[in-house]
């Protein structure tokens, strides 16, 4: 999902020449850290894959790159001057639909080119006093070189793969608004215990969630943030989606067509970005094999924004979505 950069001295040092502060690293974890973002007190350091980044005051102008900084961000009270452009979910101007609804009647943040490499110009004129991607792709040479414009928050581990629930915590840390993410992290746990306590016949449901896109057929293990917060509301992994991974690193698998039958679950989620899709998964022929697609037990997740709303989910999509994703679950399951 991300490139490496190829850049020139000129542009380097067209960042440079802008003259905004980097951010600062030290030897050893600031040991006080955690208890400063907790009080909403500064600085405060954060580490992350590439090291660490100090944030000396509070931001007060938020630049966001990648997935689910500024969703998580505007959740928590802050409204970025920048955020990515979002092709598979947003609007023609790349703007989601949570964020559009949460900022209704306010004016909106500055929509960044949409480009796999950050776009260091359009960032560095936003005049960021903090740039948040702690679920993104960032290479390290794209964020020494974001690291000229303003403070870097990166992602903890591997790129793409922030769990959500840390992203709304750091996104907290990194603007002094940690008791509010654990506000905001206690009421989507509430919004979904109450989904799961009005949906009692999902409890012990063996579940399975897919797609099928392109001829390659996905399976979503439990590391995948989607699974996770689905079985929250009561169901349980289909042993299946375990005894039939090939690939322990990543958060799916892909599975053969000759195999679908041998994917067995009470429920099966299937996620088509079209109708089209999601229909000709339905009618193909290797699909009839599945015990669910007999059955009728297939919920199907229908749309970019749809989808993009729990998979992964952030601070604002998943309230928005979750009642249509629990709707289409419900009817599969007492159908």
């Amino acid at each position: 999902m991300s490139r490496r950069l190829t850049i020139t001295l000129a542009a380097a040092a067209s960042i440079l020449a802008l003259g905004l502060g980097g951010c600062t690293a030290a030897d050893d974890p600031t040991a006080g850290a955690a208890d400063a973002a907790a009080s909403g007190s500064f600085p405060v350091t954060i580490e992350h894959a590439f090291g660490e980044t100090t944030i000396d005051e509070q931001p007060t102008r938020v630049v966001a790159w990648g997935w689910g900084s500024a969703d998580d961000a505007i959740a928590l009270g802050v409204t970025p001057v920048a955020i990515p452009f979002q092709s598979y979910g947003g609007d023609e101007d790349g703007l989601l639909p949570w964020i559009a609804d949460a900022l209704k009647g306010e004016e909106m943040p500055v929509v960044l080119p949409d480009t796999e490499e950050p776009p260091y110009e359009d960032i560095a004129a936003a005049a960021p006093d903090v740039i948040l991607a702690a679920y993104s792709g960032i290479t390290e040479e794209e964020y020494d070189l974001l690291s000229k414009i303003a403070p870097v928050v990166a992602y903890p581990g591997e790129p793409w793969a922030t769990p959500w629930r840390d992203l709304i915590e750091i996104t907290g840390t990194a603007l002094g608004k940690s008791t509010e993410a654990t506000a905001l992290l206690a009421s989507i746990d509430t919004e979904i215990a109450d989904q799961a306590a009005a949906h009692p016949e999902f409890v012990g449901k063996t579940i399975a969630l897919t797609s099928d896109s392109d001829g390659t057929f996905y399976v979503y293990k439990k590391e995948d943030p989607r699974v996770a917060f689905t079985l929250g509301l009561g169901f349980v992994s289909a042993p299946a989606v375990d005894e039939l991974a090939t690939d322990e690193a990543s958060f799916y698998y892909t599975l053969s067509y000759e195999q679908l039958d041998r994917l067995s679950s009470d429920l099966l989620v299937n996620f088509g970005s079209t109708q089209e899709q999601s229909d000709a998964f339905l009618d193909a022929s290797y699909s009839q094999a599945m015990m669910q697609v007999q059955a009728g037990t297939v919920a199907s997740p229908v749309g970019a924004a749809f989808i993009s709303s729990v998979s992964p989910p952030t601070g604002l999509s998943l309230s928005w979505g979750l009642d249509d994703y629990v709707t289409l679950l419900a009817a599969a399951v007492n159908q």
